[in-house]
């Protein structure tokens, strides 16, 4: 018999998903994604000066502030055909990477790891078995006895005051739950240090972007940061010493914590190499620029078909035209309206947001979400597409951490586990921290270069931009924590003629397209299993997954300026 199940709203994400699910046999046999909010924030745009878009773009979400700065000005930057001093490539890609590095961390053990954890389990584990486990997989200097002891101590203490604080509303003891006592047990100790060290990658940001989050510092034509080697008013070389050693400490965790970590619960859970798999085109695009003007990266992306890494073809510079032609987005199934009907799919650059509500409908419009395709094809984003896109172009240290990884997982669960695992529910955790580790080499790396430039005299950080009568169009794209963020613009006489965001949520939990095509959540939901439709834990797993954004997807705006809450301070 066929239940259906609404999961609304979809919790330990931003924004605002509901997920439908048709149960039949114990699987899902139909899904429905549904963003429950109105986007706007692009018609609030038009009109206005190019300069000010990032700073009003980074207001479309208070989790991914710095990506969309940093798009936004790219996109302007290419409308102009403005090159920017490399200092300001490499003081972005700073910022940009640390944020990588935040989201990656907090969306494993804060956002998607109690869908795996079972807390309360951990209350019959024991400390030293535990510790003597984790001590077995890494020189992480805090898995030893007396920090799980106390650990388990203070999950004992929540639940002798009948709650469990911040655990509450798990579904502990659930039949999917499956890891022993001493795993949930370390990774609870490992929930609560990833606690600490998160901090670490925000304060990174804030000192290169002067506030985290929605940075302050960029500029279309380069970052506002002045250098100096010995001024204290200005970004120096102690403060960036201080990045240098906060650097460190996430690599250490990185490495250490949360390769080990992801390993663990996939040796623990490998059916889930086999749930999740949906669309198999990948989409993404290079970032980490090196030079001025975008030709060069230190990570490739590019666009996969079918799983199949030797159809890789690369997306190589800013402007890439193989990039810009490619992407559309269509109505149909989402509460907007186009001029040449909901059957028609628009470029970016002649996108319209005319909102247009039906209430929720199975088989007509249901969500906020536009329907991105490239060249026709929906396509699934995000730190698996980025990771397998390395690894096709070569990259050398994705392969050395891809392969870390899948061996850590086929010793553990005593098989050999391959690249295919990858393309499922589990497998995007894994590419996940398989692409931390890149990060924060890279992360290393761009400071280096920094500083080795400063050395060398250069401390020049922006290029002023100047806007020519008519009109202009450009695109920036950037690969976000959550996969291809790209930002269009039209400029007319030096005023915003059009403004459209494509997002990675939007790509990933779009609805049906013209075409009646799923995108990635509905189609990687298709043959979940559910053991019980009342706590559908397996749903949210794979939802999960993806980190969702339904804010950035979204973008909201009240036309009416209502007041929605009133605080008062004591």
């Amino acid at each position: 018999m066929t239940k259906r199940v609404t999961i609304d709203p979809v919790t330990r994400i931003e924004g605002h998903l509901r997920v439908d699910v048709e149960v039949n046999g114990g699987k899902v046999t139909k899904a429905w994604s549904s963003g429950q909010m109105w986007r706007g924030v692009e018609n609030i745009l038009i009109g206005r000066d190019p300069r000010d878009a990032w700073a009003i773009t980074q207001r479309i979400c208070g989790v991914c502030t710095t990506v969309h700065a940093i798009c936004s000005v790219r996109a302007v930057e290419d409308a102009l055909k403005l090159e920017i001093p490399v200092n300001a490539q490499y003081i972005r890609n700073m910022i940009i990477t640390a944020h990588n590095l935040h989201d990656s961390i907090v969306h494993f053990y804060h956002l998607s790891a109690l869908d795996w954890v079972d807390v309360v389990s951990a209350l019959q584990a024991d400390p030293d078995k535990a510790s003597a486990l984790a001590e077995s997989l890494s020189p992480w200097n805090r898995n030893g006895k007396h920090e799980f002891r106390k650990v388990k101590e203070k999950i004992a203490g929540f639940v002798k005051t009948g709650q469990l604080g911040i655990f509450t509303n798990g579904y502990w003891g659930h039949p999917a739950m499956k890891l022993p006592p001493e795993v949930n047990l370390i990774a609870v100790a490992h929930y609560l240090q990833a606690l600490e060290i998160q901090r670490f990658a925000s304060k990174i940001v804030s000192v290169l972007g002067s506030k985290s989050p929605h940075i302050q510092n960029v500029a279309v034509g380069g970052v506002a940061n002045p250098l100096a080697v010995d001024s204290q008013s200005v970004l120096t070389v102690e403060r960036l010493l201080a990045v240098k050693e906060w650097i460190e400490k996430l690599d250490e965790f990185v490495k250490q914590v949360y390769l080990p970590d992801v390993a663990v619960v996939g040796a623990h859970y490998p059916e889930w190499t086999k749930i999740g798999r949906g669309i198999v085109d990948y989409l993404s695009v290079p970032d980490l620029p090196l030079d001025g003007k975008g030709t060069q990266f230190a990570l490739p992306g590019g666009y996969i078909q079918n799983a199949d890494l030797g159809t890789f073809k690369p997306i190589t510079q800013f402007g890439d035209k193989y990039f810009e032609a490619g992407v559309s987005e269509a109505v149909k199934h989402a509460w907007y309206s186009y001029k040449d009907g909901d059957n028609a799919t628009l470029h970016p650059y002649k996108g319209e947001t005319t909102p247009n509500y039906t209430d929720f409908q199975d088989e007509g419009k249901y969500s906020w979400l536009k329907s991105p395709t490239f060249y026709g094809k929906p396509a699934q984003v995000g730190p698996l597409s980025r990771m397998l896109a390395m690894l096709a172009a070569g990259h050398e240290p994705t392969k050395k951490y891809a392969t870390l990884a899948l061996d850590t997982v086929s010793s553990l669960a005593k098989t050999k586990i391959g690249l295919d695992a990858m393309h499922s529910t589990i497998g995007r955790h894994a590419s996940r921290a398989v692409v931390a580790c890149v990060q924060v080499d890279e992360l290393a790396h761009q400071w280096d270069l920094l500083l080795a430039n400063m050395g060398k005299g250069d401390l020049k950080t922006y290029n002023k931009p100047t806007f020519p009568k008519g009109e202009i169009a450009g695109v920036g794209f950037h690969e976000a924590p959550r996969g291809v963020l790209s930002h269009w613009v039209v400029i007319d006489d030096g005023k915003i003629k059009n403004y459209q965001c494509v997002v990675p949520t939007t790509w990933n939990a779009g609805p049906r397209n013209e075409k009646g095509v799923s995108g990635a959540y509905e189609a990687c939901l298709l043959d979940n299993p559910v053991a019980d439709p009342e706590k559908p834990l397996e749903v949210l797993r794979t939802v999960h997954s993806f980190d969702p954004c339904l804010a950035c997807a979204v973008h909201v705006v009240d036309k009416e300026n209502d007041q929605v809450v009133k605080v008062k301070a004591a």
